[in-house]
């Protein structure tokens, strides 16, 4: 009896799957799948059994949108349980975003789903993107892991707590607001404290809607009013990256409070998100973060910003009221704050 798990490959594009050019690095998908077949490694009786698909397109992450995301989780879905695990090939720039989207609209996921992809392209001599494809069908096929995840260069992160860290390093991802899953040495050693535990409950498959969602980085010398056109009835919701803990600049946020007032009564949800990678919001420590507070604004705490878009775009296509919204962007769901 055959007792080799069966792992799903998903090829969305992305730096791995590309191939040199007259034009430059473009997506093949065709040369990739070959590429992968041809790897004695993946083919070892140690590994598991694999298929590979692909996305209708194939794209560069940076075109990436919500209906490539509900793609993505659709093909997921629709196969569940056919397979033991999932490992997404995806292009680095919004591998983030993508990581955190799956997170939430995976309900009662108990399977993994590892995303990873590489800075240099399979096709190349010195990829990386063989020990990260080889390293995630491990991952995936070991039974120990149940949620999304990323990995890369040799570490394992929760996918909605990772943020892209580098353009051109190897190590392409960190997770600073919470510790690695596991990491690749000579072996693969995970730490199970903060693994998630396998869900009981029923999977179920959320597509999003394509809500009016905006992010504002707060800066010095911000002119806050020209954000006042776009904070009509029809955006949902803002994340607004503040200073350190939550802090705006007072001279500017005499001119941001009755916007986020406005917003608020037009049925708005902000929250709050910092612009220092490690640390957490904390509205009301200072003078100048508690006014936000006050206006109706929601901590984000320690999540990322790619967290906390993936979250809004979930909750509103739950079709959950203003109210409930913003209490939930202040509660963990799936791991993604402390």
């Amino acid at each position: 009896m055959n007792d080799r798990k069966h792992i799903l490959i998903i090829n969305t594009g992305g730096t791995i799957g590309m191939t040199k050019s007259e034009e430059g690095y473009k997506p093949d998908a065709e040369n990739f799948s070959r590429l992968l077949h041809r790897m004695d490694a993946l083919m070892a009786l140690e590994m598991p059994l694999w298929d590979i698909t692909r996305t209708e397109e194939i794209l560069d992450s940076s075109n990436m949108t919500v209906e490539d995301w509900n793609d993505i989780g659709r093909r997921i879905a629709d196969v569940y349980d056919d397979y033991d695990g999932f490992v997404i090939l995806h292009g680095t720039d919004t591998m983030a975003y993508t990581a955190s989207a799956l997170s939430f609209m995976l309900e009662g996921l108990s399977k993994p789903v590892i995303i990873t992809g590489s800075q240099i392209p399979l096709c190349e001599i010195r990829s990386d993107g063989r020990d990260n494809i080889i390293a995630s069908l491990l991952i995936a096929s070991s039974g120990r892991v149940n949620e999304v995840c990323i990995y890369f260069g040799n570490r394992l992160l929760r996918g909605n707590r990772a943020i892209k860290y580098s353009a051109d390093g190897l190590i392409a991802f960190v997770s600073p607001n919470f510790p690695t899953l596991a990491e690749a040495g000579i072996t693969i050693s995970y730490n199970d404290v903060y693994l998630r535990n396998r869900h009981e409950g029923e999977f179920r498959y959320v597509p999003f809607k394509n809500i009016p969602i905006g992010v504002i980085k707060v800066f010095p010398g911000i002119q806050f009013e020209l954000f006042e056109a776009i904070m009509t009835e029809q955006l949902k919701g803002v994340v607004l990256e503040t200073f350190g803990a939550g802090n705006i600049p007072q001279q500017g946020g005499g001119k941001l409070l009755p916007i986020i007032e406005k917003a608020y009564s037009n049925g708005t949800v902000l929250t709050v998100c910092s612009q220092c990678p490690q640390g957490t919001v904390s509205l009301g420590t200072y003078e100048t973060s508690s006014a936000l507070k006050k206006v109706g604004a929601v901590s984000g705490k320690d999540m990322t910003t790619e967290a906390a878009v993936a979250k809004l775009y979930y909750l509103f296509s739950k079709g959950y009221d203003k109210e409930k919204i913003k209490t939930l962007m202040g509660q963990d769901m799936r791991g993604e704050m402390s």
